[in-house]
């Protein structure tokens, strides 16, 4: 009898392991795809300058963004390639593919030659690495947002949803915040200019070896595991996208970009537009921009996990109402606020405030969106419904700073913006069902 408990404490303790690893894996992978994507968000000014010159600052910071957005739009092609290819071959091998495919076309933006050395080929060159880049990342989503909710117990999916998509996003801002911190000290003034911005996407790289290192331990998710078992990949009849546009989930996954819209527009304009804002609107430096920003980072990380875990408390639904009135009432309001703050610690609060308001929205929406879905299509139906949501939310900076006539103008701009996408989550809120303990229900695998 006593064989017979330790083996079933071993057991549990090496199925402990695997949970852990998958949510390491999800939270870190998602973390460093937002890293690559983030640089560019901290270097926008001087890539405006470099490979979008203007006589209008705006409209080349404006160009940048746009170039940000072209990355977003083909997110979902990602998601549509590698998320079929995780609903049918495995999260895992989907998820290490993806995260080399980041990496390394993040680093290749280190050696693109600019407009002054190449004229027009520049912004060109850029753009087309931006579109192979925005393809590998809808491919890390389909994957992240998946294998780590699929494989931890009910009580925690909250909590985990948050921990990877919040807390992955925090995690991602935290190390491009730490990277700029470090590149604007070794290159201050005009060396950024020359060499900084180049360093900060070789660290890139970091993706991709991270990718292979990280999750080639990993093991593939429970319920992908009870499916191949039940052999249930062979009942279907369409591959995972066509069943996902059939008319059984075509509806579920239009409903469901009402709260991707709001919520990865709400994220964009907040942490996303920050780096900006501080340092085309507060005149911030970059050392201080940088270390406020890493504070507003690891704050994102508790914000999302605390309101995930709210989720499983009092269901996804209310969580999504409650956080939807918040946004609504609190970031326009902070938006015309920041511009007359001074003091850097009054600054930095009111950061924290709102990057963990446009973080807060998300949280649970990984975990509501994979609790939409059954097993079969869950990675495509995830990653399409997210990427597709986010991608127009990643093209609004754009659209604030073509709005923006001068600098004086964004808080304003930034403020309407802000209260029209807080009420489409709103109505999102509103509409879709409750799902709370969707995932283990016997049509879910």
């Amino acid at each position: 009898m006593a064989v017979v408990i330790t083996q079933d404490k071993l057991a549990e303790r090496e199925n402990n392991r695997h949970v852990m690893r998958a949510v390491i894996a999800s939270c870190v992978g998602w973390s460093l795809d937002l890293f690559d994507l983030f640089i560019l968000l901290f270097v926008a000014p001087v890539i405006g300058r470099l490979f979008f010159p203007s006589d209008n600052p705006m409209w080349s910071l404006a160009a940048v963004y746009a170039s940000f957005g072209v990355t977003l739009i083909m997110r979902p092609l990602g998601s549509a390639l590698f998320g079929a290819y995780a609903d049918t071959h495995g999260r895992k091998r989907a998820m290490i593919v993806s995260m080399v495919g980041v990496g390394v076309a993040t680093a290749a933006f280190g050696v693109l030659p600019t407009v002054q050395t190449v004229g027009v080929a520049a912004p060109i060159m850029f753009i087309i690495m931006r579109l192979v880049q925005g393809v590998f990342v809808g491919g890390v989503v389909a994957s992240t947002h998946t294998i780590g909710t699929e494989s931890v117990a009910p009580r925690w999916r909250g909590a985990v949803s948050g921990l990877i998509g919040g807390g992955g996003s925090g995690l991602g801002a935290l190390f491009a915040s730490l990277a700029f911190y470090i590149m604007s000290a070794i290159f201050p003034g005009d060396a950024f200019d020359e060499w900084g911005w180049r360093c900060m996407f070789f660290t890139g790289i970091i993706s991709a070896v991270l990718g292979i290192t990280i999750f080639s331990k990993l093991e593939e998710s429970p319920m992908f595991k009870k499916m191949q078992e039940a052999k249930k990949l062979a009942k279907a009849k369409s591959s995972p996208i066509r069943t996902l546009f059939s008319r059984d989930y075509r509806s579920i996954l239009f409903v469901n970009l009402l709260l991707t819209i709001g919520a990865g527009s709400g994220y964009y304009l907040t942490s996303g537009f920050l780096p900006t804002f501080l340092k085309v609107v507060n005149q911030t430096p970059g050392t201080t921009a940088g270390f406020i920003m890493m504070i507003s980072s690891v704050a994102v990380i508790f914000a999302s996990v605390g309101t995930g875990h709210l989720s499983t408390l009092i269901g996804r639904k209310k969580t999504f109402l409650l956080v939807g009135v918040a946004r609504l009432i609190l970031l326009p309001m902070i938006a015309l606020t920041l511009p007359g703050v001074t003091g850097t610690t009054a600054l930095a609060l009111y950061v924290v405030l709102f990057s963990m308001l446009g973080s807060a929205g998300y949280a649970p929406v990984l975990i509501f969106l994979n609790e939409r879905f059954p097993t079969a299509i869950r990675a495509t139906g995830t990653g399409l419904s997210w990427n597709i949501g986010f991608a127009i939310g990643g093209i609004l900076p754009t659209f604030v700073s073509l709005a923006s006539p001068m600098a004086s103008d964004v808080p304003m701009t930034l403020a309407l913006f802000l209260g029209a996408i807080s009420v489409i989550f709103l109505i999102g809120a509103l509409v879709v069902p409750e799902t709370l303990g969707n995932l283990d229900k016997p049509d879910a695998a």
